[in-house]
């Protein structure tokens, strides 16, 4: 049976905005979606795998990359050539994670085309609100001549609004290691989304640090995750996991295939920690994912 790794992310508190550069009018609006029953802001599986593909190309060469001057994408091997049906050759790393489909039109009429396509290995959730969207709105006034399209003589300082959220974002995730061309690709990703920066284009006007406060790592034969949304609110505006110790409770989930890591095991009581027995807590995010990235290398022989 293959060995597949789950986890759960949240993130500190932080106010978010921005996220998508889109507008209503005025105003800059929030992706929202109705969860358990209430409006929450949610950020985009999509902008959190951009982000994570900017650091994987800080370790290694990825295929695609983002010119920043010109705003536009660059591919190294746009045909995928090393994923052929004989190919041998090396892979690109985000190749290898995120997957890819590359289709081809038919090249005469009624020609069927074709599609070279991978799934992705590793499989990412969109990211949620802890909390729900109080409707919180700024308005401000950009100053006069503040972009260049805005220098006319005798201009007026322009107007605008900017939704916001005080909020924590949670997200799952999960990875097969041995379905990669490169299985010790599984660890570096690991750490990448443990050291996860801006996300979206939040940092626009406002800095949302999307690195985990807390995160939960399983690591287990059963391919269901069981974990992807495993905090809710706490106590004091903390995180809880109510749910979670519900299901080990229930013996859904073995405590042994767990791995705690950040302000969350902080918070743990006395009872909380006796039933997380044989589970492995640790008080960094860093040194839980060292600890994943650790058996992984061990169980995954």
């Amino acid at each position: 049976m293959s060995l597949h790794v789950f986890a759960a992310f949240v993130t500190a508190n932080g106010t978010a905005a921005n996220n998508r550069g889109l507008t209503e009018g005025n105003i800059t609006t929030l992706q929202k979606l109705v969860w358990n029953g209430q409006v929450h802001t949610t950020v985009s599986a999509e902008a959190i795998r951009f982000a994570l593909r900017r650091l994987l190309a800080e370790k290694e060469p990825c295929n695609r990359t983002f010119d920043d001057a010109e705003r536009l994408n660059e591919w190294k091997d746009p045909q995928f050539k090393a994923w052929g049906d004989k190919a041998k050759g090396d892979t690109f790393i985000d190749d290898d994670l995120l997957g890819f489909m590359a289709a081809e039109a038919g090249k005469q009429e009624g020609e069927k085309g074709g599609a070279k396509v991978r799934r992705a290995v590793l499989e990412v959730t969109r990211a949620v609100s802890l909390t729900p969207w109080p409707g919180d709105v700024t308005f401000n006034a950009a100053s006069p001549g503040a972009t260049p399209s805005a220098q006319k003589k005798g201009s007026n300082p322009v107007p605008y609004g900017t939704e916001m959220h005080a909020t924590r974002y949670q997200y799952g995730m999960a990875l097969t290691p041995s379905a990669l061309r490169v299985p010790a690709r599984a660890a570096t990703a690991l750490r990448a989304l443990c050291a996860l920066g801006p996300v979206a284009g939040n940092q626009g006007r406002f800095l949302f640090d999307f690195s985990p406060e807390s995160a939960v790592f399983r690591i287990t034969h059963e391919a269901a995750p069981r974990i992807l949304h495993a905090f809710q609110v706490g106590e004091g505006g903390g995180v809880s996991l109510t749910d979670l110790l519900r299901k080990v409770r229930g013996r859904d989930i073995p405590a042994k295939e767990l791995v705690l890591g950040g302000a969350v095991v902080e918070g743990l009581g006395v009872e909380e920690r006796e039933l997380l027995s044989g589970a492995e807590l640790h008080a960094g995010v860093l040194a839980a994912c060292e600890a994943v990235c650790k058996r992984l290398e061990v169980e995954g022989k």
